[in-house]
């Protein structure tokens, strides 16, 4: 059953002002954040020329996920091939990002694991060695 809104007993004309008064501070606030969102987006650009990375973690800030011109899987096995033998996690993730790969990822040792277990190219040679299967 529905429940009342508490506007029933109102009659037409209220209604319409209450729409009206709700239209107008509905307007009030998104020109409020329009100037909020101008304000922090002069304070991203300022971190971003600092040398940080602006946006601070917020959704539709500026904060796009980084590109490259090879995947990490391709990346890796490129890295294996060069290497002419086994590899430890750390030592692959170390030479990734030499290469000039980026990434925003605070656990990007961790994303480099994971596809070394997963991608069928590499297997492991011992605990936290990995190699290209032959």
């Amino acid at each position: 059953m529905a429940r009342g809104n508490g506007t029933s007993g109102l009659t037409l004309q209220q209604l319409e002002r209450l729409l009206d008064k709700r239209r107008r501070d509905l307007a009030k606030l998104q020109k409020q954040r329009a100037k909020a969102q101008k304000r922090l987006d002069a304070i991203d650009a300022k971190i971003t020329a600092a040398g940080g990375s602006g946006g601070g973690g917020r959704s539709g800030t500026g904060r796009t996920r980084a590109r490259n011109e090879s995947s990490l899987q391709d990346a890796i096995h490129h890295i294996l091939s060069k290497s002419g033998g086994p590899m430890s996690v750390g030592d692959i993730h170390d030479k990734v990002l030499s290469t000039g790969y980026k990434s925003n990822a605070a656990n990007f040792r961790g994303i480099v694991n994971q596809t070394l277990i997963k991608d069928k190219r590499f297997t492991s040679a011992g605990r936290g060695v990995y190699q290209l299967k032959k």
